[in-house]
């Protein structure tokens, strides 16, 4: 028999007699029933604070992306000093730079699947103190095959460490200004490449370079009081009670456009959920996020019928002013998160259908036994109950439907650090949610509940046992989702990875070399320094005027993406035509722009083009490609540089990679169109 491996809504028991989901059981034999309560069933979800801590979160996310982000873009001031020592070539010399970048991006996916067990706050003060180790002990260095791996892999991979929690985290606490607060965040961007153009220029030529990354190790270990303020979002508790106000055949929605849960009807009464899938069938004994049921879904599987968008008078109703009052308890749930309510405030929303059940994946799912726990108890009508007080209870999974309260009143299982982060299909979304057609269709909490999917009761063991301590299933389902290469078969998609594969390959090069042209044509050297960090001032600029374009839902984010790449790709292939301070700070300017605008767009495309709920693999897949390219693109122009004597080959060529990855996204609004028809068509055929 295969482990178990199923999702389910845990109830605790409670002392007073004749309330919902009484148990009927054989007292002293002389007839009499003992009636035993149970507690009703509850699951946990994140709803964003909006505000109080989550302030300080995006200030220290900043200023994590101000030394990382700075110091990665600022490389180049170390490979001159550091080719002159070793007697290297300029291809093996941008190899350290390209190991740093590439690492940081490649183990992108990695980095997740440990947040996601063990929580930003931990990852990120590892990788201060791995990143700054590295920096430290490449002072040491004999050999430019030392630097390979103590600079590059060994800093690269603890720059990932910090950058990965620091850009989720903040979204992680926002949900009206998320855009906002992200966006502030990612500046810290261009505002680290700003400041460390002058700090490496300074500490090279006072300490030397080997002295200069010890500096640079210290600044490093910052990020650990960064870290610190990561510190995790009590989940909220949504509880189903019995409501006895409300008739048998009526229920109720927390919102329009919550996906719809098709159930099979088993015998007496009794339902089942199967999921596409089983995960004994996968390489890592896990499913891709999208396979499992969101919290919505669990509640929707509890009404015992298939509820439309638009509920018919037989399958639930909501009326208006139930809908007010539920936004309007949702807006207390966030004040208190907030710190601005007491911490006994408990929201109720009368109405909500749902039952107490297990989940399990396709190929463990017995229609005609419960043997893995698959048969869903037959519903009753229920009322959410969203519990918010400081010491909220952390109770996804727990028991089985026939399983008395007494058996499991002293041995419930708990999930300390509350809701999965990577169990969120909107973890990775940088922009306003209001481009989310599921945040537009629902209430607030309904979105919530629709886009959080529930950990396994075999993920919530391994947690509160400490078993599977290597690998568990939190980082397994997380790899998967983001490393599942189905994704692949989209056509759409490839064109969009390549894209940014050709984008990423021309990416660092203005920033290793901008400096090194301009001086050898004639520019000052303390003027020229300044070349990188006007690229910083406008990437933090263009960051936020991007942000609040396409807050307008007229804007066409992949319209903005291909103008403003294009016009940077077409200007590096042209910045070297006169070495002056304007026209070299004009050409720092704009692509400043176009850098700023493939960053901040690339989650807003993912979704416009293959939907919320594969945002998560999409951006575990863009890591692989872009992490590859980073690999390749510095080495490559070293080559060229070396090979024709002149910094201006490096340019062309990455000015033509950057304007071809433009190019290449030009029909890819008319291709997604074509394979959504196409997919559509297929789909009817099987109709």
């Amino acid at each position: 028999m295969p482990p178990q491996n199923s999702i389910e809504l845990t109830t605790k028991p409670e002392a007073e007699n004749g309330a919902t989901g009484k148990l009927l059981a054989n007292g002293n034999g002389n007839g009499d029933t003992e009636k035993a309560k149970e507690d009703p069933p509850t699951t946990t979800l994140i709803v964003p604070p909006d505000g109080g801590w989550g302030w300080l979160v995006m200030v220290a996310s900043f200023f994590c992306n101000v030394i990382v982000d700075g110091i990665v873009m600022n490389v180049g001031s170390f490979l001159g000093p550091i080719r002159d020592e070793f007697g290297v070539s300029e291809a093996e010399v941008a190899l350290v730079s390209s190991l740093l970048s590439g690492f940081y991006l490649l183990t992108g996916p990695f980095v997740s699947a440990l947040a996601n067990r063990w929580g930003f706050r931990i990852v990120t003060i590892i990788g201060s103190v791995v990143a700054a180790v590295g920096f430290f002990v490449s002072q040491y260095a004999t050999s430019i095959v030392f630097l390979y791996v103590t600079f590059g892999f060994i800093g690269g991979v603890g720059f990932c460490f910090i950058y990965v929690p620091s850009v989720i985290t903040v979204g992680y606490y926002f949900e009206k200004w998320r855009a906002v607060a992200t966006g502030i965040a990612l500046c810290g961007s261009g505002v680290g490449t700003f400041i460390f153009s002058p700090v490496n220029a300074m500490l090279i030529e006072s300490l030397g370079w080997r002295s200069a990354l010890v500096a640079q190790a210290a600044i490093i270990l910052l990020c650990i009081a960064c870290g610190a303020i990561f510190r995790p979002i009590q989940p909220t508790e949504v509880t189903a009670t019995k409501a006895a106000d409300t008739p048998a055949d009526k229920g109720i929605l927390l919102g329009e456009g919550l996906p719809v849960v098709y159930t099979r009807p088993l015998p007496e009464g009794r339902y089942a959920y199967s999921m596409p899938n089983s995960s004994h069938n996968t390489w890592m004994g896990a499913n891709p996020n999208y396979q499992y049921p969101t919290a919505a879904e669990i509640f929707r599987q509890g009404s015992g019928h298939n509820l439309d968008r638009r509920p018919s008078h037989t399958s639930g109703q909501l009326v208006s002013h139930n809908l007010q009052s539920t936004t309007k308890k949702l807006e207390k749930i966030q004040k208190r998160l907030a710190g601005q309510m007491t911490p006994d405030d408990t929201i109720h929303a009368h109405g909500y259908p749902t039952a107490h059940h297990e989940l399990n994946p396709v190929g463990e799912a017995d229609e005609e036994e419960t043997e893995n726990g698959t048969l869903l108890a037959a519903p009753e009508q229920q009322s959410v109950t969203i519990t918010t007080a400081a010491g909220r209870r952390h109770t996804v999974s727990g028991r089985r439907p026939n399983e008395p309260a007494s058996s499991r009143h002293g041995s419930r299982r708990t999930l300390n650090d509350g809701a999965r982060p990577m169990y969120r299909d909107d973890i990775f979304f940088t922009g306003s949610l209001a481009r989310i057609p599921q945040y537009k269709s629902q209430t607030s909490l309904g979105y919530h509940m629709s886009v959080t999917r529930l950990p396994t009761q075999a993920d919530v063991e391994e947690t509160e046992t400490e078993q599977c301590m290597v690998c568990p299933e939190a980082v397994r389902r997380t790899l998967v989702t983001m490393l599942d290469m189905s994704l692949l078969k989209s056509i759409s998609f490839m064109m969009l990875a390549f894209s940014g594969f050709l984008t990423m390959m021309g990416f660092f090069v203005p920033f290793l070399y901008v400096k090194q042209r301009a001086v050898a044509g004639g520019m000052a050297d303390e003027v020229s320094t300044f070349i990188v960090s006007a690229i910083g001032i406008s990437n933090t600029i263009a960051r936020v005027v991007c942000g609040v374009l396409t807050s307008f839902k007229n804007i066409n984010a992949l319209h903005l993406n291909n103008v403003a790449i294009t016009l940077g790709g077409i200007a590096t292939m042209m910045s070297g035509m006169y070495i002056t301070e304007v026209y070299q700070f004009t050409y720092a300017a704009i692509f400043g722009l176009a850098i700023a605008c493939f960053s901040a767009l690339r989650s807003i495309l993912v979704v416009d083009l293959m939907g919320l709920e594969k945002l998560t693999n999409a951006f575990g897949i863009l890591c692989l490609f872009q992490g590859i390219a980073a690999f390749l693109g510095a080495p490559i122009a070293g080559y060229f540089t070396e090979m024709t004597g002149t910094y201006d080959a490096s340019f062309y060529i990455s000015g033509a990679l950057i304007t071809l990855s433009a190019v290449l996204c030009y029909p890819l609004a008319f291709v997604n169109r074509w394979e959504k028809q196409r997919a559509a068509k297929k789909d009817s055929q099987k109709v």
